[in-house]
C-alpha cells in the first residue's frame, strides 16, 4: 500500500501578490539610488525599447549599472540583506505554516514556490523564503567572489509557463532544459495541475493563469484593496478568462483569501483521495453473463 500524502503546491508571483508594489521600490530604488521610481521605470522601458530587448532584462541590467554609479554594495549578501526589509500584505509571514498544517490534515503534502519576474536575490533575503521549494525568479550572475557582474536569468511573462511545467513534471532545476522537454504522459506527472494554484495579480501573470485554468487548476487574482489600479486589473483577470477566484491582499487566518486555500486544499484532498476509494468487483469470481 502506497502511504505517500498526494503532493499538491500553492504557486506564487511576489510583486502584488505576497508585497505591495515593486520590490525594487520598497527601498532600492528611492533611498539607495536616489532616484524617482517612475523615471527609474521609465528608463528601464526607453532601453528596451531601444535595444529591441526584453523588459525584465533591461530592468536587471538597470539595476546594476545604476548600483555601480552610486558605488554600492554588489555582493550576493548585500542583494539578500537589501530583501530582508521587503515589507509583505498582513498574514504573509504565518500563511505558510497554516496552510501546511491544513493540508496534513487532509492526508496531503503541500509544497510552495514563487514564480515570479521579480529579483531572485531580494527574495531569498526576505523573511518568508525559508518557506519555498524553489524561488523561480530574475537572477543576477556572480563571480567567483560572489560579486554581481551580470544577469543569470530572466523571469518575464511568457516564460513563467516554463516553470509550472517544471512543478507539474517535478523537474525542479532551472537548467535542467532535457528533464523538461521529455515526453511524460500525464497521469504519470508528479503533480497534476488540477492539484495547483498560482496566486497573481496583474499583467505578467495571464498566460501563467490561463495555463492553470486551462489545465483544471486553481488561478487566483490578488488585489491592494483601495487601489483601483489593481482592483482594475483583477477584474480584468476575471472578465478574460483568466482567474475565477479572487480576494484582497491580507493572508490572516479567516480572511477572504485564507478561506479561498482551506477550500482549495480540501477540493485538492477530494480529487486526490478518490482513486484509492475506488472497489471494483473481482472479475475473476464473477459468472460470466449470457450474450
Amino acid at each position: 500500500m502506497n502511504t505517500e500524502r498526494p503532493r499538491v503546491v500553492f504557486a506564487y508571483d511576489f510583486d502584488g501578490t505576497l508585497a505591495p508594489g515593486f520590490m525594487q521600490n520598497h527601498a532600492f530604488i528611492p533611498e539607495e539610488l536616489g532616484m524617482d521610481r517612475a523615471e527609474f521605470w521609465r528608463a528601464v522601458d526607453e532601453l528596451a525599447k531601444q535595444q529591441r530587448g526584453d523588459t525584465i532584462l533591461a530592468y536587471m541590467h538597470m539595476m546594476l549599472a545604476k548600483a555601480r554609479e552610486k558605488g554600492l554594495e554588489l555582493s550576493l549578501e548585500s542583494w539578500r540583506r537589501r530583501g530582508a526589509g521587503l515589507q509583505l500584505f498582513p498574514g504573509v509571514e504565518d500563511w505558510f505554516e497554516r496552510q501546511n498544517r491544513r493540508a496534513a490534515d487532509l492526508g496531503l503534502d503541500l509544497h510552495h514556490f514563487i514564480i515570479s519576474s521579480g529579483n531572485r536575490e531580494l527574495i531569498e533575503g526576505s523573511p518568508i523564503a525559508r518557506h519555498f521549494e524553489r524561488i523561480y525568479a530574475s537572477a543576477f550572475m556572480f563571480d567567483e567572489n560572489e560579486e554581481a557582474i551580470g544577469v543569470a536569468l530572466g523571469v518575464n511573462y511568457t516564460s513563467k509557463t516554463q516553470y509550472l511545467f517544471r512543478i507539474n513534471k517535478w523537474t525542479l532545476e532551472e537548467w535542467d532544459n532535457y528533464a523538461i522537454n521529455r515526453a511524460q504522459e500525464k497521469d504519470e506527472r508528479p503533480v497534476p495541475f488540477d492539484r495547483i494554484a498560482f496566486f497573481g495579480d496583474g499583467f505578467t501573470d495571464v498566460p501563467t493563469m490561463r495555463l492553470v485554468t486551462d489545465q483544471g487548476g486553481y488561478a487566483v487574482a490578488v488585489y491592494e484593496e483601495g487601489n483601483p489600479f489593481t482592483e482594475r486589473a483583477a477584474v480584468d483577470l476575471r472578465k478574460d478568462g483568466r482567474a475565477h477566484l479572487a480576494g484582497p491582499g491580507d493572508y490572516r487566518e479567516g480572511a477572504p483569501l485564507d478561506q479561498l486555500a482551506q477550500a482549495m486544499l480540501t477540493e485538492m484532498a477530494a480529487r486526490a483521495h478518490l482513486p484509492t476509494l475506488v472497489r471494483w468487483p473481482d472479475a475473476e469470481t464473477q459468472p460470466k453473463l449470457p450474450l
